[in-house]
């Protein structure tokens, strides 16, 4: 009995040990235990492509507003949605009777202008006889001086009614020649050969053109080759270049990538909500005719590719670590004990004038800086980057190699307890 209670003791002796040994082990570990999760990446070799996105809208090549000079009531129409129509094609016409109306009224009033031309005519030659009469009389003295005076006022009368005549003659001419002018602009024609993609009004719908001239059809040449302007963002319009390769899909066809060429990149800025965008027009082949003007094209300008470098994510440059982290060397392990007041800084943190970075994400220097792992430390590195596809960055030139593991973030342990305990 005396020896199973010994054999009882011992074991519970042996327990108790073991137990404040794990205690003894525990605390050493957690007061070397990092105050933060560090998330991590190696840098890699592989491909980077330079992309450059905007969005745009299809239209065709050229595209023709059709109106009306004159106003009136659509009569008769001769095209609709999508018919094709060729140059000089009637496609509409005005009720022409009113214009007819004026035009034999103009044609009316040149005649009589004719006539009263050819009467004025006539009398200034009655008076230039009379005048050439009196002065036969008047060197024989014959007649008296205010006769002959007399005969020279009326020929000259004579003559200034034949020239008023002939002002009212071509008056009334301009006038005729107007109305038919009207008649003609009566009947809309096309002005290209092309396809109708809108038209705006109806038979027995009265148009006004007295401020502007309404859209009655719009025509587009042709729809077998479009364009799409594509708004470009004033950072990124120095990549791309005439000639470049670009691609884009539609809603329409989301699982299909369309291409095409940059034809111009316009100077002239739009600016909306201070943000300044320039249009990039690019060429396109529409041959199937799937592609509809008006459509929204998604835009892609691939302006560079490297092949086989090394790269890091782009979290890489963002990462800058935390004073508390960077106050006891940068040792992983160090800070177990001391309480964390800071919270986790970025990019932005070493924007507004953080002493722990030489550079900022947001800097258009290509130098750069990252923190690589060393041992147990942090270590700063210089790096030069070159293209990046927003989430790899290619790296030119620094301390780098393949294989180096960097840091890409630092998660308070402390801070994450704290939400998870929230969280129950």
């Amino acid at each position: 009995m005396r020896r199973r209670v010994g054999i009882t003791v011992g074991v519970v002796t042996a327990l108790g040990l073991g137990g404040a040994w794990a205690a003894i082990d525990a605390a050493r570990s957690s007061s070397h235990k990092s105050a933060y999760k560090l998330e991590k990446a190696r840098v890699e070799r592989g491909d980077v492509t330079g992309r450059v996105t905007a969005t745009g809208s299809l239209s065709a090549l050229v595209t023709v507003q059709v109106g009306s000079q004159v106003s009136g009531r659509i009569s008769e129409l001769y095209a609709d949605f999508g018919q094709r129509v060729k140059k000089g094609q009637v496609i509409a016409r005005l009720d022409q009777r009113m214009f007819q109306a004026q035009a034999e009224q103009g044609r009316a009033n040149s005649e009589a202008a004719a006539g009263d031309l050819a009467k004025a005519r006539a009398e200034a030659e009655e008076a230039e006889r009379k005048l050439k009469r009196t002065k036969a009389l008047a060197d024989q003295n014959l007649v008296a001086h205010a006769d002959l005076d007399a005969a020279e006022t009326a020929a000259k009368a004579a003559r200034a009614g034949v020239a008023a005549a002939a002002g009212n003659r071509s008056q009334a001419a301009a006038g005729y020649h107007q109305s038919r002018v009207n008649l003609g602009y009566s009947t809309i024609i096309s002005p290209i050969n092309g396809i109708v993609i809108s038209r705006n009004v109806d038979v027995g719908q009265t148009v006004a053109a007295s401020l502007q001239a309404p859209t009655l059809f719009t025509i587009a040449e042709d729809l077998g080759k479009m364009q799409v302007h594509a708004a470009v963002s004033e950072a990124d319009v120095g990549r791309l270049e005439p000639g470049m390769t670009a691609t884009f899909v539609v809603d329409a066809y989301p699982e299909r990538k369309f291409k095409g060429l940059i034809r111009q990149i316009r100077d002239a800025p739009q600016t909306l909500q201070n943000v300044v965008t320039y249009d990039a027009v690019v060429d396109v082949d529409n041959s199937d005719f799937k592609l509809k003007p008006g459509m929204t094209a998604n835009v892609t300008f691939v302006y560079a590719e490297r092949k086989a470098v090394l790269r890091i994510p782009s979290a890489a440059l963002r990462f800058r670590p935390p004073e508390d982290l960077m106050a006891g060397g940068g040792k992983i392990g160090d800070g177990g004990g001391k309480k964390k007041k800071h919270k986790l800084e970025k990019a932005a943190a070493a924007a507004t004038g953080s002493s722990t970075s030489t550079s900022t994400s947001t800097s258009t220097s290509t130098t750069k800086t990252v923190w690589a792992i060393d041992g147990d430390k942090l270590k700063e590195v210089q790096v030069e980057i070159g293209v990046s596809d927003g989430n790899k960055v290619e790296i030119r030139n620094g301390g780098l190699s393949e294989g180096d593991v960097l840091v890409t973030d630092a998660i308070s342990r402390s801070e994450k307890a704290g939400k998870n305990k929230g969280l129950f």
